[in-house]
């Protein structure tokens, strides 16, 4: 039997071997007749296999055409997570504890890493920041502020009232001598028996919520610093922090003072989390070297420069925003001393110069007639302006440059459009036969100690801050002469100080608003000073990438950062939601 089968085996394995040497030399003739030797009539059909090969190949590239249409239609192009942004700013950095913060790059820094009480809104006026809510009595003299929920410091640390506390404490300590000191002149700061902190002032002050514009330092790491050294004390060169960013490093470059201080993004901050992985502070010592800076491409952007210097940035992918802040120029009048105490020679100025001619150096910006903004307070009506009068103007002016050969002496400091709106006042009044000089200086403390203290001068073209709400009192109040006051026009009248006082502690809008209507009668009549434009924040910024929001109303130039958790650098596709 296995002999049988043995036989059979082989039997068809000889069969299989001659079947396969068969067929694979009739595969080799099919390949050689059907393949090799038709070679030759390729040339016959070479446009018919041409066309052929462009109908495959376009069918190839319209199925990924489709592809990728298909694929983009589900997704878009946009700003999305992670990156650096470099911020150019001048001036040294002596301190990061937000208490100290006086250059550009303090304060600058100060507004990225450190939240606040109180922060200015979209609607420029101050709104809620660490505070779940502030509110006041009815007689405005005590302030009640709560705050949010679960707040935490960047190192995951819980942000309490305790800090609040501690931070207030600091400021009224005169052994600190912070930059706030000021705004908590006599208050006194107490947390009562619902977990609230009150502010009691000695009198009422309808814009308090803007002196709560403080940022808050932490207990945990100052409880156990000198006071007497703080500026000194480790927290100042890497601090823990409460904003949108946190500190990450300090880096060195090869210009002597000048450092890059990177930021990172604060998971624990109140709001969302910024979409830019971290944020760079670049220090320069001038504006010249901002410029450089810029036209190289070393930095995203700068808000150090005024409208007149950010001309000279000509790389082409950065541009220029224009935005008004809550500030204005001022030709402020001495009416104290020398020939400006004269009221109808302050009158002849205001009613001889050509404003359109004055506002033409300083292009871009709006005209300020009045020290209040209609964002600020809502008023029925404004005083009218005298009406030009160049002759009677000429004829007041020349009889006081013949009778005595009084000068009027225009000052200034050199930055933005001041020199060139000063140049155009004095050209302006010599021409209407007055002796006129303009002196230019650096805006520095001997300028503020020798000048604006002194009040050595007869008109002082020169920026003040309007703020969120509407505040004149620092600035036409008679108690604001001193030497260390802010009222530059040293003007005196005790029916104006009735009203700004009166201004200042009523909280009623309509009450208010007509105690600055009654203000303003008396500040068009006696003219301590004439408005001449409303200030901008100039910022220079690279084309690709966005920051921030130029619809909102910005009270100061910081308050670009209201929105830097939506600034962004990287690009990338986003998918859509069916």
């Amino acid at each position: 039997m296995a002999n049988s089968l043995k036989k059979r085996g082989q039997k068809f394995v000889r069969r299989f071997s001659k079947t396969s040497v068969k067929v694979g030399e009739e595969s080799k003739e099919h390949i050689k007749e059907n393949v090799f030797q038709r070679f030759s009539h390729i040339q016959n059909i070479r446009l018919l296999i041409f066309e052929w090969s462009l109908l495959v190949l376009a069918l190839v590239l319209l199925s990924a055409a489709q592809a990728f249409w298909f694929s983009r239609s589900y997704a878009e192009d946009t700003f999305v997570s992670g990156g650096t942004y470099v911020e150019a700013t001048v001036g040294r950095i002596n301190s990061l504890n937000p208490l100290f913060a006086t250059t550009s790059s303090e304060k600058t820094l100060s507004r990225l890493m450190f939240a606040t009480l109180v922060t200015n809104d979209y609607s420029g006026h101050p709104g809620i920041g660490l505070a779940q809510s502030i509110r006041a009595s009815e007689d405005g003299k005590v302030w009640t502020v709560k705050l949010r929920d679960n707040l935490q410091w960047s190192d995951g640390q819980p942000l309490t009232n305790e800090d609040v506390m501690f931070t207030m404490a600091l400021i009224q300590n005169p052994a600190v001598n912070t930059i706030y000191d000021s705004n908590l002149e006599n208050v006194v700061v107490r947390e009562n028996e619902r977990g609230e902190i009150t502010f009691t002032l000695a009198s009422a002050y309808a814009d308090f919520a803007s002196a709560l514009e403080i940022p808050i330092v932490p207990k945990h790491e100052l409880d156990d610093a000198d006071y007497k050294t703080l500026v000194e004390d480790s927290f100042s060169v890497a601090p823990v922090t409460s904003g949108a960013f946190c500190f990450n490093a300090t880096q060195t470059t090869n210009t002597v003072d000048d450092v890059i201080v990177y930021l990172s993004s604060n998971p624990y901050y109140y709001m969302n989390t910024s979409l830019l992985a971290s944020f760079g502070v670049h220090t320069y010592q001038d504006k010249e070297s901002v410029i450089t800076a810029l036209n190289s491409g070393a930095v995203t952007a700068t808000a150090a420069l005024s409208g007149s210097e950010a001309t000279r940035v000509t790389a082409s992918n950065f541009t220029r925003l224009d935005v008004p802040v809550n500030a204005g120029v001022f030709a402020f009048m001495n009416t104290s001393s020398g020939v400006m105490r004269d009221t109808s020679v302050r009158q002849a100025v205001r009613e001889g110069l050509d404003m359109a001619s004055v506002r033409s150096v300083a292009p871009d910006t709006e005209a300020l007639d009045y020290p209040l903004l209609s964002s600020q307070i809502e008023l029925s009506s404004y005083p009218a302006l005298p009406a030009s009068n160049p002759e009677a103007a000429r004829t007041k002016l020349s009889e006081l440059a013949s009778s005595d050969g009084s000068t009027i002496n225009i000052v200034t400091v050199n930055t933005g459009f001041l020199p060139a709106v000063a140049t155009n006042i004095k050209e302006q009044l010599t021409q209407l036969g007055a002796n006129a000089t303009v002196t230019v200086y650096e805006e520095t403390q001997e300028f503020i100690a020798n000048i604006i203290s002194r009040r050595a001068y007869d008109i002082l073209v020169y920026e003040i801050e309007l703020g969120a709400d509407p505040d004149l009192l620092p600035y036409y109040h008679s108690s604001q002469t001193a030497t260390s006051g802010l009222n530059l026009s040293n003007y005196h009248n005790s029916i104006v100080d009735d009203l700004l006082v009166g201004a200042r502690e009523t909280l009623s809008a309509d009450l208010r608003a007509k105690k600055y209507e009654s203000f303003l009668e008396y500040w068009v009549n006696e003219v301590p000073a004439i408005g001449l434009y409303r200030a901008n924040l100039t910022y220079v910024v690279n084309k690709n990438v966005r920051a921030f929001n130029r619809d909102a109303n910005y009270v100061t130039a910081l308050d670009r950062f209201m929105d830097v958790t939506n600034w962004a650098v990287a690009r990338g596709a986003k998918n859509l939601t069916p």
